[in-house]
């Protein structure tokens, strides 16, 4: 069990040490001492800023399989007291990302001691998934795009199942989620005199209420369609002026990718209509984009067989979960799967301020990957 005590140990200094998106530094330098004590045949290191790819080779020729976890953590004060708190104000590991994290490195310590017997296997510390631009950025890196991965894998923690329950989930595991800033520009006037202006006002009532009229918020269905109202301006606190720009955000989120471009259309016409309608400039921007994780129905079954190989609890996902994750933009280019991993029943959710990744799960992780590899490198 010494190695899993240098993974629980590894973990709490990571939930210790968080760092947001695209400031993963210490975070990277962190994974590269641990790795340096299991070392890989290559490493990259500043893919995508801060990210690395670690890759143990195997002894013959083969297929190339690549798994993937987050470096980030999220800007959420932490309500725990445990020694291992966050030493940040305001930043913590919310999500679980740490806890990915040493699993990857758990991975990285079976391999060091057996090399696949065909092909390579790739592991892949990403950054800034939180903010949807971390895959984006591995993916446009020049050295990372040597690799050609035949298949790639990731997992998440899932408060609110038992611990070690394996979830997979043909087609779209997670949804498809992207975000629209809408800036409406008109002309400020005074207070008591607002016909010589051009508030916006009555534009963002009317958008906002154009948009609900397009939710489907039942997943059932194959329309699924959430637009959920995240920020809005307008003027400044200037009580004898009547306001002459307005500001308003949401966040868009639908079971597939085709279905997500129809909702973007959709959703950019309504909002110029309206503000010209009401005499108003509009500009229309998106921010934090997440592909919709679509699952290769191969790579499921090897995640189906390497959960029953383990004898772990296998539980049939009907439909995605509502959140993003931006593995979904890997999934569009390699064939690939991403499933889950039980933390807890009565485990906090996600992203709330008083999570934390359970170390008792971080051995089912390693022996997930580690099984899934050796299917795909003994079997070449």
């Amino acid at each position: 069990m010494e190695n899993l005590n240098a993974l629980t140990i590894l973990r709490k200094e990571l939930h210790q040490h968080p760092e947001v998106s695209g400031n993963e530094f210490t975070t990277s330098q962190r994974i590269y001492s641990f790795l340096e004590n299991y070392p890989p045949d290559d490493i990259l290191t500043e893919v995508g800023i801060t990210g690395i790819v670690a890759t143990y080779k195997g002894r013959n020729a083969g297929k190339t399989v690549l798994f993937r976890c987050e470096l980030d953590a999220l800007p959420i004060d932490e309500i725990n007291t445990f020694q291992h708190k966050s030493i940040f104000k305001g930043v913590s590991h919310k999500c679980g990302h740490d806890g990915h994290m040493a699993i990857l490195c758990g991975l990285a310590q079976k391999l060091h001691i057996e090399r696949p017997e065909f092909g390579n296997v790739v592991l892949l510390f990403q950054p800034a998934e939180e903010d949807g631009s971390g895959a984006k950025k591995v993916l446009e890196d020049k050295r990372f795009q040597i690799l050609k991965p035949n298949y790639v894998f990731a997992l998440h923690n899932l408060p609110g199942y038992k611990m070690h329950e394996i979830v997979v989930k043909d087609h779209s595991f997670s949804c498809a989620v992207n975000s629209i800033i809408i800036q409406l520009k008109g002309k400020t006037a005074h207070a008591g005199e607002p016909e010589k202006g051009v508030n916006p006002a009555l534009a963002i009532a009317a958008i906002t209420n154009a948009f609900n009229e397009l939710i489907q918020s039942d997943i059932d269905l194959e329309n699924y369609c959430l637009i959920t109202p995240i920020y809005s301006k307008l003027g400044k606190k200037a009580y004898g002026v009547s306001a002459g720009a307005g500001e308003i955000h949401f966040t868009v989120r639908s079971n597939s990718n085709s279905r997500m471009q129809d909702v973007e259309s959709t959703l950019e016409k309504l909002a110029k209509s309206i503000a010209k309608k009401y005499h108003l400039k509009c500009k229309v921007k998106w921010t934090q984009s997440f592909k919709a994780n679509t699952n290769n129905r191969e790579a499921v079954e090897l995640t189906r067989a390497a959960a029953h190989y383990n004898s772990f609890d296998l539980i049939e996902k009907e439909h995605p979960f509502t959140w993003g994750e931006d593995f979904g933009l890997l999934t569009q280019h390699y064939a690939g799967a991403m499933f889950g991993l039980g933390s807890g029943v009565d485990t906090p959710a996600l992203h709330n301020p008083d999570y934390d990744f359970p170390d008792g799960i971080i051995q089912t992780g390693v022996s997930m990957f580690y099984q899934i590899s050796k299917q795909i490198t003994d079997a070449y």
